[in-house]
Order: C-alpha cells, then structure tokens, then sequence
C-alpha cells in the first residue's frame, strides 16, 4: 500500500536581519554620540578649571615723576635757644621766684640757694688773706731794715737777700689769698640763680627746701630757659632727595594744634653728610614764632618742595611684595608671566612709593599680587588701573 508521503515545507524566518543591523547601528551612532557628549563637557570641565587655577589679577601703569612735586615728611621744632640751668654751689634752695611759662630778661633772679658751707669758706679766706697781709708788712719792714743795716756793713749780703726775699714771698702769699676770696666771692655769686637771656622758663625741677649738690653730674638742671621768638625746625631727607635741598629754599609746615593754619620755614644749613642708620640728611630750618604759636618740641608736617628725577616712578603701596629677597613688585611679561623684579623704595609716602630702581617707564605692574604668586606663573588681566587717577579700565 502506497502512502503519498507529506513533505512539511520549511517556514521562513522573519527577516530580523536588516533591523538587527539597523539597531546595531544606531546603538553604534548613540554610544559615539555620548562619547562625544561626554568629551565636550570634559574638556569644557578642563578649561573652567584651568581659568580657575590662572589667577586674575589687575595691572597699573607707574607713574613718570617729572617736574616739581611738594613732598610731606615728618619734622620736629627746637627752640631757637634752650638753656638748661645747674646749681654751681652746694646748699639748700632757700626761694624761687619764677615758674614754667613765666617771661624773663637776661640777668634775671629764678631762685636763691643757702650755701652755709661756702659762707664759712668766704670767713675763712678773708682771715686767711688778712693774715696774709699782716705778713706781707713785717716781711716789709724786715726787708728794709735789714737793708739799712747792709749799708752799714752789720749784716752780710747774703741775709739781706734772704729778707728780701721773704718780703716778696710774703707779698705773693698777699695774692694768693685775695684770689682765693674772690674765688669764693665769685662762687657766692652762684647763690642766685639767674636767667642767661631772655625767654621763657620752660620747666622747673626743684622747690625749697630741696638739698642742691654739684657733684653729681647726672642731677635734673633747677630749670630751663628757652628763646622761642624764632623756632627751629629739623627734617629728615632722604638720600634719594639730597640734592633738593638749596641754598635759600623754603618750606610750608602744619602742626597739629593749629589747624589750617601754615608756618613759614628758611633753610639754614644742613648736616652735609648722610647718617648711615637712617640714610637721611639732616636740614635745619628756621621758623619765625614772634607771636608764639610754636612751642618747642612740637611735631610738624613739612611739605617740602622736591625736584624729581625722571627715572623715578611712582606706584601705589599695595603692589608691594614683600619676601626674604627684600621689596619686589610683579611686572606682567608680553606673554601674560608674571616676572618678579627687585625693586629700590626712594621714599615711602605712605599710601605711594618712589621707586628709583627696578622700573621702566610702561611697565604694566600687577596691583594687589596674590601671595602665591611666583616668578613666571601665567596670569588673566581682568583690568587695568591708572597710576595717575587711579581708575580700574578695562583690557
């Protein structure tokens, strides 16, 4: 028996082949796109951080000094003459009669000593010149008799010159006693303490009673007469500014208890050599004071009229940096570097500085340096500032 066998047609597999590739491919084109995505924000990432790391800073401009200028320095006013007043005897201080303030004239009584000791030695050389004197007669007469007696050949030459010469050494000791009294005399006249000028008593550093004693060097002076119609006034000039300083120049100057008001200063001399702590010239000014404004050790700013030098530059304060290498400023290079320059202060003003080495003029200098900042490390401006007003201008 024959059977028609059934062959079962194979089915077809859905074609999954193309969307495979399909998806394989936008899988392929997703992952490269997130790469990508990831590559940009990373780099973006790298770039922040790297504007983070380059400090951004502010650049100035110094200032080129040229022409005059007139200058604040610190002074000090001096009387014109001050006199501190010793006892020169022992004793004491029986009265005084002029205080601080008071007004005296040459010659002028301050105070009276008891001396009781030098008025036994005035007693004492006066008996010991009288003495001397009685002395001085009977050598005399000696002497002449026993010259009349020479004549007559009673006595020998020799004993005539021998009282000849007593008499002259008793006349000598004559004058060894009066000068011894008016030693004493002289002395006794230091009994008054008197004014050497005319001035003002300044200070007073006894009162009655108190025991004077002129061995002792360091003692207080009694007191202190001061000249202050005119006034002296001594400046501080820095070396860089020495040669400011001219025959005739004058100066403006302020104290503090008279505000608003500017005293007048003619130079007078100056030290001519440089004191090598400070590094400054000492110049010596005098100041009219006839109606008493000044008073003697009174500080004062003095504006003083300065040639300046055109390699000088003037920068403010604050780009200052100060390390173990002394004063240097941050200059900012073409290539955007920081480069770090030794720098030479010619005078500090305070909130500005004359730097005469170190700087050329348009040199773009970095205010404010960060403290981290080291020789060649980049930096961003974010602005420029100018030395002359100060304003912050965009670069």
């Amino acid at each position: 028996m024959s059977h028609d066998a059934h062959v079962a047609t194979p089915q077809r597999p859905p074609k999954l082949g193309r969307a495979l590739r399909i998806g394989l491919g936008l899988a392929i084109v997703a992952t490269i796109a997130g790469i990508s995505v990831r590559a940009y924000d990373y780099h973006r990432v790298v770039q922040w951080t790297d504007a983070q790391v380059v400090p951004s800073v502010q650049v100035i401009e110094p200032g080129v000094g040229t022409g005059k200028q007139a200058t604040t320095l610190p002074g000090h006013l001096d009387a014109w003459i001050s006199a501190p007043i010793h006892a020169r005897v022992s004793g004491y201080l029986k009265s005084w009669s002029r205080d601080i303030g008071s007004q005296v004239t040459a010659g002028e009584s301050l105070a009276e000593v008891d001396t009781p000791e030098l008025d036994q030695q005035s007693e004492q050389a006066k008996a010991g010149l009288a003495r001397a004197k009685a002395n001085a007669r009977l050598a005399a007469l000696t002497d002449k008799r026993w010259k009349n007696l020479l004549t007559s050949n009673s006595v020998s030459k020799q004993e005539a010159d021998e009282k000849a010469g007593e008499a002259e050494a008793a006349q000598a000791n004559v004058l060894a006693a009066q000068a011894d009294v008016d030693r004493i005399a002289a002395l006794e006249a230091f009994k008054h303490i008197t004014a050497p000028f005319a001035g003002t008593v300044t200070a007073r550093n006894t009162d009655i009673g108190d025991l004077i004693s002129t061995n002792n060097d360091n003692s207080a002076p009694l007191f202190t007469v001061s000249d202050t119609s005119r006034m002296r006034l001594y400046v501080e000039i820095p070396q860089g500014y020495a040669d400011s300083i001219k025959p005739g120049m004058n100066v403006q100057l302020d104290v503090p208890d008279h505000p608003g008001v500017q005293f007048t200063g003619h130079l007078i001399g100056n030290s001519g050599a440089v004191n090598q702590t400070s590094g400054s010239l000492l110049a010596q000014f005098e100041v009219d004071n006839t109606k008493g404004g000044l008073l003697p050790g009174a500080y004062a700013e003095v504006h003083l009229p300065l040639s300046e030098d055109s390699h000088t530059m003037t920068v403010p304060a604050t780009v200052l940096i100060f390390r173990a290498q002394g004063p240097q400023v941050a200059v900012l290079g073409a290539d955007g570097k920081a480069q770090l320059r030794d720098v030479h202060i010619a005078l500090d003003l305070g909130d500005r500085l004359q730097i005469d080495q170190g700087l050329r003029p348009g040199d773009r200098i970095i205010n404010h340096p960060p403290d981290s900042l080291m020789q060649g490390d980049r930096v961003q401006v974010a602005g420029a500032t100018d030395a002359a007003d100060g304003n912050v201008k965009s670069e």
